[in-house]
């Protein structure tokens, strides 16, 4: 089944593809169908059945997050949220990031993971900044389109990351240069001059050439949290999004080649004892300047790309 909206070019041209791609499907149209019609029509199907999801913002039924609701009647998922964020050529920068290379996400994410899970400590060199994770990390998650050791089948799309974090989050010490953030609307935001994070056991305690939107992230956090955690280290894989190719919409361009942050308490597959989730409001994504990342004393990302392993 296809739930679809037509608010923007790249909902309308999405839906073209899935119609030539499954021509067999139910297609249903979000603008014109009333919930309990929606409802009815993913009450008749079974547990394993895909459903994907076309939005030009995010599809809300009733309290439902939708693909969530999906998820509990053990359906497969498809999502592509927030599409009328693109515009433009980056419609087309968005469509050649759903390209699949199995062999690409599968042999390099799980060599990633593998080598990720049994690291005692990882360091990212921003051209001469450096970040140091002087402490193993936890065990990767991989959003690589590889489900067969998951609950869930499916997820949002464009797919292609790794990501942990710190199992000590003072561990996390130094500084890194950042080209782009998420800013108060979720979209992508890139300075005219990176910014520079310097931090300290785990937190952010000065920043350097920042701008006011910048400045406006980090005082939501400070205002809600008190201080500005570090937390997610995410290994971006996804070969059509870099610093240079880009897209508007942050969910999409997390998965872009390289290493992300986030910053605030918020990351909720891992618990950590001096983070309360029930006032852990902010999970703000930030790109590095990636000259090199190791893990251990080994070279896992240089000159733009994944090296072997």
């Amino acid at each position: 089944m296809v739930v679809a909206d037509s608010q923007c070019d790249l909902a309308v041209a999405l839906t073209k593809a899935y119609r030539k791609c499954l021509p067999s499907a139910q297609y249903i149209n979000f603008d014109t169908s009333s919930q309990e019609a929606i409802f009815a029509a993913i009450n008749l199907l079974s547990p394993g059945d895909l459903v994907v999801l076309i939005q030009s913002t995010s599809f809300r039924l009733e309290a439902y997050r939708i693909r969530i609701e999906l998820f509990n009647r053990s359906l497969k998922v498809i999502e592509h949220p927030h599409l009328s964020r693109m515009q433009g050529t980056e419609t087309l920068r968005y469509i050649e990031a759903l390209a699949y290379d199995a062999a690409y996400y599968r042999d390099v994410g799980h060599a990633l993971k593998a080598r990720i899970d049994c690291a005692t400590s990882g360091m990212i060199d921003s051209g001469g900044d450096r970040l140091s994770f002087a402490a193993p990390f936890e065990p990767a998650k991989l959003n690589i389109g590889d489900y067969r050791a998951m609950k869930n089948v499916g997820g949002q799309f464009p797919i292609g990351e790794v990501f942990t974090e710190s199992q000590d989050l003072e561990a996390v010490n130094g500084r890194v240069r950042i080209f782009i953030f998420g800013d108060t609307s979720f979209a992508v935001n890139k300075p005219e001059k990176p910014i520079t994070l310097a931090i300290t056991k785990g937190r952010v305690t000065e920043v350097f050439d920042s701008t006011p939107e910048f400045d406006q992230v980090l005082a939501n956090i400070r205002a809600d949290e008190g201080e500005i955690w570090v937390r997610e280290l995410g290994f971006g894989m996804n070969r059509a999004l870099t610093q240079d190719k880009t897209v508007s919409d942050i969910g999409t361009y997390e998965r872009m080649c390289g290493i992300h942050l986030s910053l605030g308490a918020k990351h909720g597959l891992y618990n950590k004892p001096q983070i309360r989730r029930a006032t852990a409001r902010y999970h703000v994504d930030v790109f590095a300047i990636t000259e090199t990342v190791y893990l251990d004393d080994h070279v896992v990302y240089q000159n733009g790309a994944w090296q072997p392993f």
